[in-house]
């Protein structure tokens, strides 16, 4: 008899196969890559920010036009699949709160918010049933937020996502110097299996004391399916994977943005310190190298997205570089990737991709 792989279970919301597909900004994880990971039993997340205005008119007022499309895409998702459908909302948006209100009130069934300690998300998310999930990157900051979710609340994540520093884009935990430093070595140190380890201890101690059941994922740098294997044989309720769905056919970013993925070598990836106020990992462009030697790129801001960017002194506008990254704009392009990019081959379906990491896993587990 075969093994398969336990259901995710977010309060009383079954996520089939426990696959959550990263929610990646600007423009990648939209609708049509969403719903189909939901449609294969995964949960499929939407990032919420920097979505395109259809029109002159809402692009004069950007918070009313992120509103009304993230909006759009969740409905858009929801016409697609029935299956599990959230969203990410970073906590260092400038319009943080509205876009986690205007998602509790459509037919969401998750945010995951990080970017930052998401400790006032219940509050904005209050009288909704939507399932909560903070993603972080240390023990010492999840404590934070459970003694803070409790006492304010009385409330606690429907699970956790711990991310580590082989994630694609802002990396958490961990200042630009550090990562450079550690760059060659990142991927030889258990430092998400040492998060996880001690995050899932604390996850059970709340259960105990709360009677309630916190599953605790992992992302960053997960590949196929034995890091998946690993990381439930430790006790992880599911594994979050960015990077692999950007190279799916339905993932909507231009033909040139995935082709730079499978182009990548190991050398190809740099970090570079975002407006976000975080060091993010990026493939190495014309645009990321005229930045490393320290030049400005100028750009006019119409709009503060994030509370931590000041367009006065930043180097560069992050959004600007995202959005020419999802057009196929390379050259003056900021394209997040994970460290495991270079071992992106080829474009695959969603459905390809699920069935290979599920059936990978299920062999692992058996072994």
């Amino acid at each position: 008899m075969s093994y398969k792989l336990k259901p995710l279970m977010l309060g009383d919301l079954e996520v089939k196969v426990p696959i959550i597909q990263g929610g990646m900004g600007v423009r990648v994880s939209t609708a049509p890559l969403a719903a189909a990971v939901a449609e294969c039993g995964g949960a499929g997340t939407i990032a919420s920010v920097g979505l395109p205005p259809d029109t002159p008119k809402n692009r004069a007022d950007v918070p009313k036009s992120s509103r009304e499309h993230l909006q759009k895409q969740i409905r858009q998702a929801r016409e697609l699949s029935k299956g599990a459908i959230g969203v990410n909302i970073m906590v260092a948006l400038s319009n943080y709160e509205d876009l986690v209100r205007t998602t509790a009130k459509e037919d969401a069934d998750f945010i995951i918010s990080g970017a930052g300690l998401p400790i006032s998300l219940p509050e904005f998310a209050e009288g909704s049933d939507i399932k909560l999930i903070p993603l972080v990157a240390s023990a010492r900051g999840t404590e934070l937020l459970l003694k803070t979710w409790k006492r304010r609340y009385n409330r606690f994540p429907d699970a956790i996502v711990v991310e580590g520093p082989l994630s694609g884009g802002h990396v958490a935990g961990y200042k630009l110097k550090e990562l450079n430093a550690m760059k060659d070595t990142m991927a030889d140190k258990p430092l998400l299996e040492n998060a996880m380890k001690d995050i899932i201890a604390l996850a059970r101690e709340y259960e105990k004391d709360n009677g309630v059941k916190i599953p605790v994922i992992a992302a960053g740098g997960v590949w196929g399916g034995e890091d998946m294997a690993k990381f439930l044989k430790m006790g992880a309720g599911g594994v979050q994977i960015g990077t692999r769905f950007v190279a799916t056919t339905e993932c909507s970013v231009a033909d040139e943005f995935k082709q730079a993925y499978i182009d990548a070598g190991k050398d190809d990836i740099v970090f570079i310190q975002s407006p976000v106020g975080m060091p993010a990992k990026a493939i190495k462009t014309k645009f990321l190298e005229d930045v490393l030697r320290g030049e400005r790129k100028e750009f006019i801001c119409n709009y503060q997205c994030l509370r931590t960017c000041n367009p006065e002194t930043v180097q560069y506008c992050v959004a600007k570089g995202l959005i020419d990254a999802a057009e196929g704009d390379i050259d003056n392009a900021v394209v997040f990737a994970g460290t495991n990019v270079s071992r992106v081959k080829k474009i695959v379906s969603v459905k390809e991709l699920m069935d290979e990491i599920v059936t990978d896993a299920e062999k692992a587990m058996e072994e």
